[in-house]
């Protein structure tokens, strides 16, 4: 079948021999791809050939942000059916896990991940993915909103870790996908406004398109100004690290209230110096996120309410043919885009 293969560092192409070896269990279905989205971890791969201690050593199909039909069941599945539209949770842990039975199958240590060497992505005609792992889609969501369920969960991780009460007010640093998707995850979990703030403003602009988010250019803005005016001065009572930047972590505390709660979601590339000081002067509680655990569901059933507008988030669109085009796009850092997305359905 077709597949979107980065040969090597630097290098895609659709590749029409990728044969997998593979098998439809009992617990499986067999979904055809109808939508991607191109993450920030794809591009990494693609422009660096690695993340972390995960390396490319040979070929491997991308993509991890999915949504398709089921086409084949298992014999053991209830819960789905041939023709029902799904999303897919990227990681399969061990289903008998230590980590896996205390509900953070997340932190699984042997858990795979689509498109993390040396496993393949789902950027292909047609997977097989563990049931437990595939979720139905409402008809009101269409199957673009669907392959954005997977970054917004990591918002939802974000949001919930964060403990968010009603009326609060949250910072989140960085703009990008996980930056403002977060911001409207902690809209949704009760923040009566949002504080967002990057360099690049033309980011800063679709995410000031949100009802109360607020947006500051961190060079040209004052963001003490802003913290102050919301906050009469007492500081955000959540802030939001999704930019993995170095000096940003080092100065996390500037702007967190007193016992107020810091989250840390973006991975500094680098370990920077952080003021241990400044945090216990005030108490903060330290939250950290690693991808996401049972936020599907929730994810979903908030798109499907509204309260989750993720569709202005789309900002092109690519046909599966056009693959290798939508990851330099994506690569190039376009001003204004946010999340590219491959339409699969005329594969």
């Amino acid at each position: 079948m077709k597949a979107v293969t980065l040969l090597e560092k630097g290098k895609i192409a659709i590749k029409d021999d990728y044969n997998p070896e593979r098998k439809l269990g009992e617990q499986d279905v067999e979904i055809r791809l109808m939508a991607c989205g191109v993450c920030g971890s794809d591009v990494h791969y693609y422009t660096h050939g690695r993340i972390g201690p995960y390396v490319v050593e040979k070929p491997m199909v991308l993509g991890h942000e999915a949504s398709g039909q089921i086409v084949r069941v298992g014999s053991g599945v209830t819960h789905l059916k041939v023709g029902d539209r799904v999303c897919m949770e990227p990681g399969i842990p061990r289903f008998d896990s230590a980590e896996t039975l205390a509900g953070c199958y997340n932190l699984d240590p042997e858990l795979t991940f689509f498109a993390t060497p040396p496993i393949d992505g789902c950027l292909c005609e047609t997977i097989i993915h563990p049931a437990a792992f595939t979720f139905k889609l409402p008809d009101e969501v269409s199957y673009y909103e669907g392959a954005m369920v997977e970054p917004v969960a990591i918002g939802m991780q974000s949001a919930t870790k964060a403990g968010i009460r009603p009326g609060d007010i949250a910072l989140v640093y960085g703009a990008g996908t996980i930056g403002i998707v977060t911001a409207l995850c902690a809209l949704a979990g009760g923040c009566s406004d949002v504080i967002i703030v990057d360099m690049v403003d033309s980011k800063l602009e679709v995410a000031a398109s949100y009802k109360n988010i607020h947006a500051v250019n961190a060079r040209t803005g004052d963001l003490k100004a802003v913290v102050d005016d919301l906050t009469g001065g007492a500081g955000c009572d959540v802030v939001f690290e999704c930019s993995g930047a170095g000096a940003v972590v080092t100065g996390i505390c500037e702007h967190v209230k007193a016992n107020g709660t810091v989250v840390l979601t973006g991975i500094p590339l680098e370990l920077p110096p952080f003021d241990i000081a400044a945090a216990q002067a005030k108490e903060v509680t330290f939250k950290t996120v690693f991808r996401y655990a049972n936020m599907f569901p929730r994810t979903i059933r908030l798109i499907r309410s509204g309260a989750l507008d993720i569709k202005r988030l789309i900002s092109k669109v690519f046909e599966f043919n056009d693959a290798v085009a939508a990851f330099e796009r994506a690569a190039s850092g376009t001003a204004g885009d946010v999340k590219i997305m491959i339409d699969c359905s005329k594969i």
